[in-house]
C-alpha cells in the first residue's frame, strides 16, 4: 500500500486513468523525448560516479551473472511462447528479446523506491543494466531469424544495438560519472538528482497514457499474451532473485537486478527489432511490455520482490 502511494507511482495511475478516459492529458512530444533522455542520462551519471568507488572483484560475479541473464531469459521467453502454438518463430524471437532487455524506467523507479525507503544498493547496478541490454537483444534475433547470417542490415543492426540513444546515453553518463570526479559532479546535482524523481513522475504520467493505448490490443492479442506478461516478468525475477544472492548482492541490490531481469524494453528492443525482424508484429511485443508487465512491475513487482528477498 506504501508503494502504491509513491507520487511517482499515483501519477501512473492518473495517466492510465486519463487515457482509458479519453482525456487529450499528454506531454507534448519534445517535452516527452527530453525527459526520457533527462532520465537516461541522469541514471548513467550517478551510475559512473558510483562504478568509480566499486572494487572490481565484487563486480565480476554479478557481471557474469548478468551475462547470464541476458542470454537465458529470452531463450525461456521464447520457447514458452512457442509451445502455447499461438504464435510464429519470427513473433516469439521479437517478444523474447524485448522481456530479455530492460525497461530503464522500472529501473529508475526501482531506484526511487529503495531510496524513498533508505534501503541500500550496490554502486554498480546502472553498469549491469548497460550490459544486460546487448545479449539479450542478440539472443532474441538469433531465435527470431534462425541466425545472423539472415539478418540483412548488419551494419545498421550493430549500430542501432550499440549506438542508439538510450545505451548510448547511459553508456555515455557513467564514462562520464567514472572519469570525473565526485566533487565535479556535485555542481550537477541540482539537476540531475534533486530533480529525478520529479522528473519520473513527469515521464509515468506520460507512460500511464501510452500505457492505456496498447490496452485496446488486449481483445485482438488474447489472454494468451496477457497471461504470458504476468507470467514471464514473475519467472524472470526469480532467476534475478536468485544470481542476485549466489553474487552475494545486497537485499537492495538483488531488487534492482531481479527488477532488470524482470522487465520489458520498449524503447531499445522495438528500435533493433524493426532493423532486424521487420516482419514481427510490434503490436504482441508492445502490448504486453508496456500495457501489461510494466504496470505491473511498478505496481505489484517491486515490493512483491523485495519481500520475497528479505525473506529468504
Amino acid at each position: 500500500m506504501s508503494s502504491l502511494l509513491d507520487p511517482t507511482i499515483l501519477c501512473f495511475v492518473v495517466g492510465l486513468i486519463a487515457g482509458i478516459m479519453k482525456s487529450d492529458l499528454r506531454l507534448p512530444k519534445s517535452s516527452y523525448e527530453f525527459v526520457s533522455l533527462y532520465l537516461l542520462l541522469a541514471i548513467g551519471l550517478k551510475g559512473g560516479v558510483q562504478l568509480a568507488k566499486t572494487n572490481f572483484s565484487e563486480f565480476l560475479i554479478p557481471f557474469l551473472g548478468t551475462i547470464f541473464i541476458g542470454i537465458i531469459i529470452p531463450i525461456i521467453a521464447y520457447n514458452i511462447l512457442i509451445l502455447t502454438k499461438k504464435f510464429s518463430k519470427v513473433d516469439a524471437g521479437s517478444i523474447a528479446a524485448h522481456y530479455g532487455s530492460v525497461s530503464a524506467v522500472t529501473f529508475a523507479t526501482a531506484i526511487s523506491f529503495l531510496e524513498s525507503n533508505n534501503i541500500s544498493y550496490e554502486s554498480y547496478v546502472t553498469t549491469l543494466m548497460v550490459i544486460l541490454e546487448v545479449p539479450a537483444i542478440c539472443v532474441g534475433i538469433y531465435l527470431a531469424k534462425g541466425g545472423f547470417k539472415a539478418v540483412e542490415s548488419k551494419q545498421e543492426l550493430i549500430r542501432d544495438v550499440l549506438f542508439g540513444k538510450s545505451l548510448f546515453l547511459l553508456g555515455g553518463g557513467l564514462l562520464i560519472g567514472y572519469v570525473a570526479s565526485e566533487s565535479k559532479m556535485k555542481a550537477l546535482d541540482p539537476l540531475f538528482v534533486d530533480l529525478f524523481k520529479g522528473f519520473l513522475a513527469l515521464f509515468l504520467l506520460e507512460m500511464g497514457v501510452k500505457a492505456s493505448q496498447q490496452m485496446s490490443s488486449l481483445k485482438k492479442s488474447g489472454l494468451t499474451i496477457v497471461s504470458f506478461a504476468i507470467i514471464m516478468p514473475i519467472i524472470s525475477g526469480f532467476i534475478g532473485i536468485g544470481v542476485g544472492k549466489f553474487a552475494g548482492m545486497s537485499d537492495g541490490g538483488t531488487l534492482i537486478l531481479t527488477i532488470l531481469a524482470a522487465s520489458a524494453s520498449y524503447i531499445a528492443a522495438p528500435s533493433a527489432m524493426k532493423i532486424a525482424v521487420p516482419q514481427a508484429n510490434p503490436t504482441l511485443s508492445l502490448t504486453a511490455s508496456l500495457a501489461i508487465t510494466f504496470p505491473f512491475n511498478i505496481v505489484v513487482g517491486i515490493p512483491m520482490f523485495l519481500k520475497i528477498i528479505q525473506s529468504i
